[in-house]
């Protein structure tokens, strides 16, 4: 029985090993523009959404290390698809407001910051103020076309 763990147990170490050489893109592209907003919410978006919502993305450590850097990378690559605040300017008007929207009701919901991004970034974690903050700004801003700034 306990020789027969041990094999298991290596053949988990020699997987896990093995598991490393699978290659994940991890990208950051260059920011094209920022999202034109306040200050104050610039700050909160960029401690709570901009890993996964811009080209900014700081890549943890774990983020190097499979399985875990599979689920970031997929994570991160979704996150850019559906909203990318360093990309702003490819949005049109009626996107960009639906994108409001959208920010708006995942705030509200609490569905934003994922639950399970926060506890290895406690930051990124909304107070509520920053949560009225946000949606207040977005459901100001539904309508408008909410410009871009040059990227930095």
């Amino acid at each position: 029985m306990k020789k027969k763990l041990s094999y298991i147990l290596l053949a988990l170490v020699i997987i896990f090993i093995g598991i490393q050489f699978i290659p994940v893109k991890k990208t950051n592209p260059p920011v094209e523009s920022e999202i034109n907003a306040p200050t104050n919410v610039v700050n909160v978006l960029q401690r709570s959404c901009y890993d996964c919502h811009s080209n900014r993305t700081v890549w943890p450590w774990y983020s190097h290390v499979a399985p875990m850097s599979w689920l970031v990378a997929s994570d991160v690559n979704e996150g850019r698809e559906h909203l990318n605040f360093t990309a702003w300017n490819k949005y049109d008007t009626k996107r960009r407001s639906k994108k409001m929207q959208e920010i708006a009701e995942e705030v509200e919901k609490g569905d934003m910051p994922l639950w399970y991004y926060l506890p290895m970034h406690p930051e990124a974690k909304l107070s509520k103020a920053d949560a009225q903050l946000l949606v207040s700004w977005a459901k100001t801003h539904e309508g408008d076309t909410l410009g871009t700034s040059a990227s930095n």
